[in-house]
């Protein structure tokens, strides 16, 4: 994530322009006799900062706006962001993330839908560093012991960025021989059992709505929820070429446990996205593991 100079976005001179990451925020004074309340009215200026995206602009069709794009500009985080994170109808709705990300958006014309997921969590992590700062404090269980540590901290500044996958240089044999490429943000990928080829697509920020919408749904009526097939069903394009849905749908109730167990895990060496993982240590028992950063009410709400 790179700070960007305001000097240049605005034609101005910005305030501490040699160090414009370490300048803090500066408002103009009161106007003097001389000077008219136009001239050195009150105002501020949103630093902006350039954030990387993970899949590097690679991953989006020749016909989209964010192809061949690595950096989109991010403003900070105001009290006005502030606001809109407690708007309960869109913490119901499930969308505040998404509003949130509209509001910092320095090009209006993104639309966040279209978003790879792995960009949007490179994009959340970056308004959540520049609001409260790289530490996040959540609540942690320990998996042996059962320990609760309601205040461990992850760093967020320490979760690097996994990039599009380069299928010639993957160390894993089965993978570089199974997966191929095919349009920008699809691949195809031959199951090990039933030789069945599979074209699938990478996750955008709508697909994660509707899957979401679609479990609490289920949820309300009382309905069994399938979190893995309809995730499935979801980024499955094409089976062995055929695109119907009923078929695809079919497909996926019967696929063989192992054939699913290796699709994931090849879709998951696929996607480009932020790593959420950091080594965890149990305070009571020193148990020592591997964690994904969890999601909860404290990522933008801190002291909640």
């Amino acid at each position: 994530m790179t700070r960007r100079n305001n000097e240049e976005r605005l034609g101005m001179p910005s305030p501490g322009a040699k160090h414009a990451a370490e300048a803090p925020p500066v408002f103009n004074s009161l106007p003097t006799p001389e000077q008219s309340p136009q001239e050195n009215s009150l105002s501020y200026v949103s630093p902006t900062e350039l954030v990387e995206l993970p899949s590097q602009g690679k991953l989006y069709p020749e016909d989209h706006p964010l192809h061949g794009v690595k950096e989109i500009e991010l403003k900070e985080m105001t009290a006005k962001e502030e606001d809109l994170l407690t708007t309960e109808s869109l913490i119901k709705k499930g969308v505040v993330f998404d509003r949130l990300l509209k509001n910092l958006l320095v090009d209006k014309s993104i639309k966040i839908d279209e978003l790879l997921v792995g960009d949007k969590n490179a994009l959340l992590i970056a308004a959540r560093i520049s609001g409260y700062g790289n530490m996040y404090p959540t609540g942690v269980s320990c998996p042996v012991c059962g320990d609760e540590d309601k205040d461990y901290e992850f760093d967020l500044a320490a979760c690097p960025a996994k990039g599009p996958i380069d299928l010639e240089k993957v160390e894993d044999k089965e993978i570089k021989q199974l997966v191929s490429e095919g349009q920008p943000g699809k691949y195809f990928i031959t199951l090990p059992k039933s030789r069945v080829t599979v074209e699938v697509k990478l996750l955008t920020s709508m697909d994660e709505v509707t899957l979401s919408r679609t479990q609490e749904m289920k949820k309300k009526k009382k309905l069994a929820v399938h979190p893995l097939t309809d995730h499935l069903k979801r980024i499955i394009v094409s089976v062995n070429g055929v695109t119907d849905y009923m078929q695809i749908e079919s497909f996926v109730e019967t696929m063989p446990a192992s054939d699913s167990r290796f699709f994931r895990k090849a879709f998951s060496q696929l996607t480009p996205n932020i790593e959420l993982k950091q080594d965890f240590v149990c305070r009571e028992c020193e148990y020592e593991q591997e964690l994904e950063v969890p999601f909860s009410t404290r990522f933008f709400w801190p002291d909640s």
